[in-house]
Order: C-alpha cells, then structure tokens, then sequence
C-alpha cells in the first residue's frame, strides 16, 4: 500500500472511489509480498501491481466489480498443472487478494493514516478479510503505539476484537512486520472464523554506515534502493560531507562508537537495523564492533577487511572482552562471495548477504537448486482447500 499511497490519497481528497486490491496472504514462489497493492482509478487507471503480471487484469477486472457492487471479495489465485496458462500464477505460487472499494465514505481514516507515513510515524491498518457474517467485510481500525497521539481509529465492530486485533496489531508494528491474524467471529483468540490483515506502516529501517570512505558511498546508495534510512558516520570531517554521499538520508561526524551508544540509549536501534562498518581500521572499527555486538537487537552486523584484518580484529574483541557468542554474530568478512571488485560490485555483495540473512536465501544460485526459489515464503504447509486455478478464499490461519 505504501507504494501506491500518494494516487490513493490524491483520488480520496477529490472525493473519488478507487478499487483497490491487496496481497493479504502468499504461499511457495507468489511474486509480491503481503502488503503489495494494485489500484483501479475512477477513470480507469491501473496503479501498482498484485502479482507482477501474472494476475494483474483479472484483479483490474474484480476490483472495477466491486466499485460497481460495494461488496468486498477475498480472492484466491493460484495454478492448476492442467492448465497452467488459467487465469493464475504460473509460477506456481498462491495468493490471496483482498478486493475492496475505497472512499471518503469507506475508509473516513486514511487521510490520519497517510500523514502518519508521511512523517514516519508508525501506524498499522487492521481490516477483516474473512467473516462468517459478511457485513464485517472491510471494516477497519487503525492502530498506532500506546502513548501515541490518537487519531481516527474506526472499529471492527465489537469492543472484544477491537482490543484483541489492537494488541497484536502493536506488536506486529513494533516489529515492522504486515501479517493475517485469525480470530474467533468476536475476537476469540483461540477461535476461528474471522481473519484479520494487518498492514504495517513502520518507519523505514536504518542502515548504519561506519566510514566514509569510497566503498561507503556504493553501499549507502544500495542501502537507499533497499529501502533503508541511511546514516554515513565517520570522525573524520573532511571524508564525512553530504556531497560524497548523495544517497545517504544523514551523514554525521562523530566518532562511531560514540555515534552508535547515543543512538542505542536514545531508542533508535532496532532488531531491523543494519550495521555496516567499512572503515577496516582498528582505532575506529573495534571500538564500534563492541558496542554493535552487545546491541539486544540487531538485524545485522557486518565488518570489512582482509582475512588477517578479521583474524586481528577478533583477537581486540577478545581482549576487550566480548564472548564467543557475541563475536558469532559478527558477519567478517562482509558479504557474499560474488567475486566482487569495484565499490559498486561490493555494495551489491553486502546488500546481497543483508537480503538472504533477513528471508533465509542460501546465496547459491537458483539455476544449480531445484524446489522452490523462495525460502520461507507464507505459512508452513499448504492454505486450506486450495483449489486449482482461481478459487475463493477460505478460512484459516495465513501469514507472509
């Protein structure tokens, strides 16, 4: 939804209706995640995308019905081995589509909401996808963190699963995390019948790059196509300049490790928080490997250097203290063996073991594997009556 937020808040201010559908559930090798959206303007227009392709005009077709009908529909999409080229996924993976249609009327919060992702506030939209009563279908609340600022927040339709979805939908948003949750009808949580699909709006994660040096600049570059809030840090101020990291959201002069512990103690590292350090010299890297290595969250932790760089560095972690176990989470040398020369070429090793660390990818080639190409994709097992080709969706647990 991110993506497509400015045309739908664009067509919502002028008081249109848009038909929008979104990925709420995937299984095995679907092409877009959870999350992903694809809007019918009210002159036609396809925005975004569901599938990449695959499944992009029957979704344009449902969700111009459902602008026509008011009446939300949860779509399954998926393939059937007779007949490959149906309407489907022919990748072989399954999809659930939530189609609704989006007004003034329908959705009173989104002008809240899109503020919030505007000023990189968190905020989460919680929508029923699945109800044994259809008139739940689509109804939505907002939720935001405790102590926050309340706006708007609309209701699911009883105070019981209103206060159950809210205090999931928090710890989904702390984690930055986009998740169907399964509930009793009134918010049972050992129950079943009513799904519920948490879109998660959180602050972009950060990539902390210590060192200002030519490799940094690649890596801040890739970490801003990544989607990442990027922060160049290095003490040096005449390397550390806004005009040799174009790409980068901050540049800061400080001494790295101090950098890292005034970020740590004022919040602002997270377990999806990135830690790059490039510098490959001992004065500045191990101090701020001590203090990255002792982060209680932390998405990644990497150093640049030579074989006998690493081996050195280890042996000053030792000696400043660190365990075994704490040094293991070290990723030294940084990167995927890629055979990577250039600043640039490296960046993409770095980004490469940073995107197969998050989702579990092996980083051996796809060509040379058999089985499916995405690892832990949706949730363990198959969706429940699954039908081949297109079928509508079912209940039961799902995730992303």
């Amino acid at each position: 939804m991110r993506e497509v937020m400015p045309e739908l808040l664009s067509w919502w201010k002028a008081g249109a209706t848009v038909g929008v559908g979104t990925v709420v559930a995937t299984w095995r090798s679907a092409p877009r995640p959870a999350g992903a959206s694809m809007l019918v303007g009210p002159g036609g227009e396809a925005v975004g995308s569901v599938s990449g392709g695959c499944v992009e005009g029957a979704v344009y077709e449902l969700a111009s019905a459902v602008v026509a009908d008011g009446a939300p529909v949860l779509q399954r999409y998926g393939v059937s081995d007779d007949d490959a080229y149906a309407v489907g996924l022919t990748c072989g993976g399954i999809l659930d589509v939530f189609v609704e249609k989006v007004s003034r009327e329908t959705f009173p919060e989104l002008g809240g909401v899109a503020e919030d992702v505007e000023a990189g506030r968190p905020v989460a939209v919680a929508t029923v996808i699945d109800h044994p009563d259809p008139g739940w279908l689509g109804r939505r609340l907002v939720v935001r963190p405790e102590g926050a600022e309340l706006g708007d927040s609309g209701s699911l339709g009883s105070s019981r699963a209103d206060d159950a979805v809210t205090d999931d939908a928090r710890g989904l948003l702390a984690a930055g995390r986009t998740e169907t949750l399964t509930y009793g009808p009134d918010g049972e949580r050992r129950g079943e019948g009513m799904r519920v699909f948490v879109s998660s709006f959180a602050p972009r994660p950060r990539m902390l790059v210590f060192g200002a040096i030519d490799f940094a600049a690649a890596v801040a570059h890739m970490g801003h196509f990544l989607g990442y809030e990027v922060t160049v840090c290095d003490a040096r101020p005449v390397f550390a300049t806004a005009s040799r990291f174009p790409s980068a959201d901050e540049v800061v002069v400080q001494w790295p490790h101090r950098y890292l512990e005034a970020e740590r103690d004022a919040g602002r590292v997270d377990g999806r928080t990135v830690v790059c350090v490039l510098t490959h010299d001992p004065k500045f890297d191990v101090p701020v490997l001590e203090v990255a290595l002792r982060l209680p969250e932390v998405a990644f932790v990497g150093a640049m250097g030579s074989r006998r760089t690493h081996e050195d560095r280890l042996a000053r972690l030792r000696e400043a203290g660190l365990t075994e176990d704490e040094l293991r989470r070290l990723s030294s040398p940084i990167g995927l063996d890629l055979g990577a020369r250039t600043p640039e070429e490296t960046a993409v090793s770095i980004a490469a073991e940073i995107v197969a660390l998050q989702w579990g990818g092996l980083g051996d080639r796809l060509a040379h594997r058999e089985g499916p190409i995405h690892h832990h994709t949706g949730t363990a097992g198959e969706p429940p009556q699954v039908a081949a080709g297109v079928g509508r969706g079912t209940g039961g647990g799902a995730g992303t």
